[in-house]
């Protein structure tokens, strides 16, 4: 019995350009986090 996955999940969890892309974009997200002090805490 296989579990039923649907093709577009198997599609992107198949696809390596689509995990480097969404690789990418989260380290973005966490540089931008943290070069902007989480939101401006740190006040100068």
């Amino acid at each position: 019995m296989t579990r039923r996955i649907s093709k577009y999940k198997r599609f992107t969890m198949m696809n390596p350009i689509i995990q480097f892309f969404k690789f990418i974009y989260l380290s973005i997200k966490v540089l931008i986090v943290v070069a902007g002090g989480h939101g401006g805490t740190r006040n100068v």
